[in-house]
C-alpha cells in the first residue's frame, strides 16, 4: 500500500465504486481517495467508505496524483473543462469513459498546440463490478513505466488487464471484452431455453447453464491446453457433443461470432469519430 498516493474519481457511479472498493486499504488508504459526484444522494455511501466527496470539481483535485474520469462520454468535455483549473504537471489522467478517443481527451486536457500526454485510456467491462473484469489499457507517450504500473495496479484490483498500442486496439478490446459479457449472457439465455425445450425446468436449466459456463471458463483459464484441445477432449466421435457441435457448425456459429465482434469494433470506431 502506498500511503503517499492520492487518487480522485471524477464521477462516482458503479464502476468508480468497484474500483475504489478494490483499491481502498490495499493500494492506498481510503482516506487518500477523493470523489467528485454530482448526485448528492450518493455522497453518504461514499463517505461511509472513508473517502472524501464533493458535488463539483474542487481544490482537492490539485492534491491528487491520478485523476480517473468515470463520467458519460456526452458530458466529458464539460467535465474536463471544469477540472482543468486544478490540473498540475504531476497529474496522470485516466479515462474509463467509452467512446472518447485518447487524442480528443489529450486536446481537451491540454492547451492549444500542446495536448496532455500523461493520459491512459481504459476499457473495462461490467464483470469488474464483481472483481472479475477484463480491462484494455492504452497509454500516450508521456506515460512513464511507473505510471503504467500504477494504472495496472488500479485496474487490476477488479480483474485482468491487457495493454494495447492505441485507440484502434481499444476498439478491438471493446468488441471482445467490453461488449463480450452481453454475448455470454445471450448464450446463457439460449442454453437455458434449450434446456427447457428438452425437458428441464427453468430453474434446473439456469443452475446447470451457469455452473457449466463458470466451470468451463475456469478450466480453460487454468489449463495449459488450448480451448480447441479442451473441446476435442469433450467430444467423442458420434456422441452427443459431436451432434451438438455439428449443429453449431451448420449454422456457422464461429462465423456469426466473428461477424458480431467485427460489428462491435466498427461501431466503436463510429462512436469515437462522432464524439
Amino acid at each position: 500500500m502506498n500511503p503517499h498516493l492520492h487518487i480522485a474519481f471524477i464521477g462516482g457511479g458503479n464502476m468508480a465504486a468497484a474500483l475504489a472498493a478494490g483499491m481502498a486499504d490495499r493500494i492506498l488508504p481510503a482516506g487518500n481517495i477523493h470523489v467528485v459526484e454530482i448526485n448528492t444522494a450518493a455522497h453518504a455511501a461514499w463517505q461511509a467508505r472513508g473517502v472524501s466527496v464533493a458535488s463539483a470539481p474542487d481544490h482537492m483535485l490539485a492534491q491528487a496524483d491520478i485523476w480517473i474520469f468515470a463520467v458519460k462520454p456526452q458530458v466529458m468535455r464539460d467535465v474536463v473543462a471544469a477540472c482543468k483549473p486544478w490540473l498540475r504537471d504531476k497529474t496522470l489522467a485516466v479515462s474509463i469513459a467509452a467512446g472518447v478517443r485518447s487524442d480528443t481527451l489529450a486536446e481537451w486536457l491540454g492547451e492549444a498546440g500542446a495536448p496532455w500526454s500523461r493520459l491512459v485510456r481504459c476499457m473495462p467491462n461490467t464483470p469488474a463490478l464483481v472483481g472479475a473484469g477484463a480491462t484494455g489499457l492504452a497509454a500516450l507517450p508521456g506515460v512513464s513505466a511507473a505510471d503504467r504500473d500504477q494504472v495496472e495496479a488500479i485496474m487490476g484490483a477488479v480483474g485482468t488487464t491487457v495493454w494495447v498500442d492505441d485507440d484502434a486496439g481499444l476498439d478491438a478490446v471493446t468488441a471482445v471484452s467490453g461488449s463480450g459479457p452481453a454475448y455470454v449472457f445471450l448464450f446463457i439465455e439460449a442454453l437455458i431455453a434449450g434446456g427447457v425445450k428438452v425437458g428441464l425446468t427453468a430453474g434446473q436449466a439456469r443452475e446447470l447453464a451457469l455452473a457449466t459456463l463458470a466451470g468451463a471458463t475456469r478450466l480453460a483459464a487454468e489449463s495449459d491446453e488450448t480451448p480447441a484441445t479442451l473441446r476435442e477432449r469433450v467430444t467423442s466421435k458420434g456422441g452427443t457433443t459431436a451432434a451438438a457441435l455439428a449443429a453449431f457448425e451448420k449454422a456457422d456459429f464461429t462465423g456469426i461470432v466473428a461477424t458480431a465482434v467485427a460489428a462491435a469494433a466498427e461501431r466503436s470506431r463510429e462512436l469515437a469519430a462522432g464524439a
